[in-house]
C-alpha cells in the first residue's frame, strides 16, 4: 500500500476513534454561575454533562475524581503509587483486616412533587436528567424511596381508598400520581441502570376514616388499637400497595412501618402525618403488619422501623426490638436528619447498633431548606454540598448502611408542596425554560454513590498519630470487586497535604481548599 493509502487509512481510523469517543466520553460541565463560587451545570434537551463508566486502573496505579468549589466536577485523573517517599505529617493506612457493615446503596426518593418536575421537561431533557442519577454515565444510584400515596411534596392530599369504612379495601386504587408518574419514571430508572435498584416505600397517613382525627395532617393516630378492625385494614392496606405495584411489575426491597411516626403525635401538625409511639408501633408490628406481611406474598419485602430523626435512638430501638414477637418481623432501622444538631451519633446511633448488630440502620430522608431559619433553595452553594458529604461520612463512618436523599428533583421555588414546606434538592428544574441545574450537592452524592456500589464493606483507615486534629474526614471501602475506594471530604479553606498508604504503596496526595475526592485501586 502506497504513503497516501496508509495515511487515508490512518485519517480514517482517526476520525473513527473520535467517533467513538465522543459517543463513550465524559462530557464536562457546562457552567451558570450565581455568585462568586455559587456553580451549577446546566443541562437541556440537547445536552448534559456525563461521566465514563468507573475503568479501574493498572495494578501499581490509582484513579482519582475531584470536585471542588474552585469548579471542578468529578474531575478524573490518574496516579502512580510510590514506593519510598518522605511521608507527609499525616498519614491515611487502609488496613482491611478492621471490617465493619456492608453497604446497601445511595439513592433519592421519586415524590409526586419530584415526579411532576421531571415530567415538566422536554423528553430528551428528562432522559438526560434520570441518566445523570441512575446510568454508568451518572451516579449510578440503587436505591429508590417511594411515598405510599401522598406527601407534603404532593400537589393535593390523597391515600389509595377514601371511601369511609372500606375495611374489606374494595375501593383501594393507585391514582395517577402512580400510574402515569412514578411508575413510568420508575421503569425507566430501572432500564438504564446497571444495577439493580431497591424500591422502598413509606406510608405518610392513612385514610383519614381510619385516624382518630379524622384528618390527614395535625395530631391523629389510628382509631382503636392493636390487633382490631382498623390495624388489620390499615396492614391489609401494604399488602395491597405492593399488590398493584406488582401488577405493574415493580417489586419493592423493603417498607418503612410509617414516616416519622412522631409527627402525627404534634398538635396542629401542617401535613400528612400517622402517630406511633415506639409501644404503638411494636403492638402494631406484632400483631398486624408482621402478620400480614409474612403470610402474603410480599413475605421478602424487609420492614424497617423508626424512619424519623436519629435522636429517638436508642430508646425506640429498644421498646420495639426487645420483643421478640415484633422483632421477628424486622430487618432494619430508618433514620432522618433533621435534628442530628441535638442528637449526637455517638449517643443515639452507635449504641443502637451495638445492642441490635443484627438489624441493619440506613439513612432514609435528608434535605437542607426544611429548617425555618434557611433559605429554601440556593442555587450552586457548595456548602450543601458539603453538609450532604459530612452528613454521609458521619453516617457511614458509625455504622449506617445506606444515605437517601429526599427529592430527585425540585422546581425553582424548591416544589411544588402542597403546603409550601419548600426545600432544596441536588437538581433544580427550571420548568420555564425546560432546563434543569445540577448542585453541588448533586456531585457529592456522586463521590459516594457511583463508587461504593451495594456489597462494599467499610475497612480500617488509619491516621498517622501525629495528626489527630486533622480537618479531613474520611472513610474507605473494599469493593466486592476488591478495588479500594477513599473518599476525602475537605470543608477548610486550606489545602491539606495528606499521604494515602496501602500494601501497594503511598500515594502523596493533596485535599485542596473546599474539596471532595474518591480515590480507587486494585489491591495487590
Amino acid at each position: 500500500m502506497g504513503a497516501a493509502g496508509a495515511l487515508g487509512w490512518r485519517r480514517l481510523l482517526l476520525l473513527l476513534l473520535q467517533a467513538v469517543h465522543r459517543a463513550a466520553g465524559a462530557r464536562p460541565c457546562s457552567p451558570k454561575y450565581f455568585g462568586r463560587d455559587a456553580m451549577v451545570c446546566v443541562c437541556n434537551a440537547t445536552y448534559c454533562d456525563t461521566l465514563d463508566p468507573v475503568v479501574l486502573p493498572a495494578p501499581g496505579t490509582y484513579v482519582k475524581y475531584e470536585s471542588s468549589k474552585a469548579g471542578k466536577r468529578l474531575e478524573r485523573s490518574e496516579g502512580s503509587f510510590q514506593r519510598s517517599l518522605h511521608a507527609p505529617d499525616l498519614v491515611l493506612t487502609v488496613d482491611t483486616t478492621q471490617r465493619y457493615q456492608k453497604v446497601k446503596g445511595f439513592g433519592g426518593s421519586i415524590t409526586d412533587a419530584a415526579a411532576t418536575n421531571i415530567f415538566s421537561l422536554p423528553e430528551t431533557a428528562q432522559d438526560h436528567l434520570l441518566r445523570s442519577y441512575f446510568s454508568e454515565e451518572g451516579l449510578e444510584y440503587n436505591l429508590v424511596r417511594l411515598p405510599m400515596a401522598s406527601c407534603d411534596f404532593s400537589l393535593h392530599a390523597y391515600t389509595y381508598d377514601d371511601i369511609p369504612f372500606d375495611y374489606e379495601l374494595t375501593h383501594f386504587s393507585l391514582r395517577d400520581e402512580d400510574t402515569k408518574l412514578k411508575i413510568p419514571l420508575l421503569h425507566r430508572a430501572s432500564a438504564m441502570s446497571k444495577r439493580p435498584l431497591s424500591l422502598y416505600a413509606s406510608p405518610w397517613t392513612s385514610p383519614a376514616w381510619m385516624k382518630t382525627s379524622e384528618s390527614f395532617v395535625g395530631k391523629g393516630t389510628l382509631k382503636g388499637q392493636a390487633g382490631d378492625k382498623y390495624h388489620k385494614t390499615w396492614a391489609n392496606y401494604f399488602v395491597r400497595f405492593l399488590d398493584e405495584y406488582a401488577k405493574h411489575n415493580l417489586t419493592f426491597w423493603a417498607v418503612t412501618a410509617e414516616n416519622e411516626p412522631t409527627a402525627g403525635l404534634i398538635n396542629n401538625y401542617p401535613f400528612q402525618c400517622l402517630g406511633f409511639t415506639a409501644e404503638h408501633q411494636r403492638d402494631f408490628i406484632a400483631r398486624d403488619l408482621g402478620p400480614t406481611l409474612a403470610n402474603s406474598s410480599h413475605r421478602d419485602v424487609q420492614l424497617i422501623i423508626l424512619d424519623d430523626n436519629r435522636l429517638h435512638l436508642p430508646h425506640w430501638a429498644k421498646v420495639v426490638l426487645e420483643n421478640e414477637e415484633a422483632a421477628r418481623y424486622i430487618h432494619g432501622i430508618g433514620i432522618h436528619w433533621y435534628l442530628d444538631f441535638i442528637g449526637p451519633i455517638q449517643d443515639t446511633v452507635v449504641p443502637t447498633h451495638e445492642l441490635f448488630p443484627d438489624y441493619f440502620i440506613l439513612a432514609t430522608e435528608a434535605c437542607i431548606g426544611a429548617h425555618f431559619w434557611e433559605r429554601d433553595v440556593i442555587l450552586g452553594c457548595w456548602e450543601r454540598g458539603n453538609q450532604y458529604s459530612h452528613s454521609i461520612l458521619t453516617n457511614l463512618n458509625h455504622f449506617v448502611v445506606g444515605w437517601t436523599d429526599w427529592n430527585l428533583a425540585l422546581d425553582l421555588e424548591g416544589g411544588p408542596n402542597w403546603v409550601k414546606n419548600y426545600v432544596d434538592s441536588p437538581i433544580i428544574v427550571d420548568t420555564s425554560e425546560g432546563i434543569f441545574y445540577k448542585q453541588p450537592m448533586f456531585y457529592h452524592m456522586g463521590h459516594f454513590s457511583k463508587f461504593i456500589p451495594e456489597g462494599s464493606q467499610r475497612v480500617g483507615l488509619v491516621a498517622s498519630k501525629e495528626s489527630k486534629k486533622t480537618e479531613l474526614e474520611y472513610t474507605a471501602f473494599l469493593r466486592p470487586d476488591g478495588t479500594v475506594v477513599v473518599v476525602v471530604l475537605n470543608r477548610s479553606p486550606q489545602n491539606i497535604t495528606f499521604g494515602l498508604a496501602d500494601t501497594v504503596g503511598l500515594i502523596a496526595a493533596v485535599a485542596p481548599a473546599s474539596s471532595i475526592q474518591t480515590y480507587l485501586w486494585q489491591q495487590q
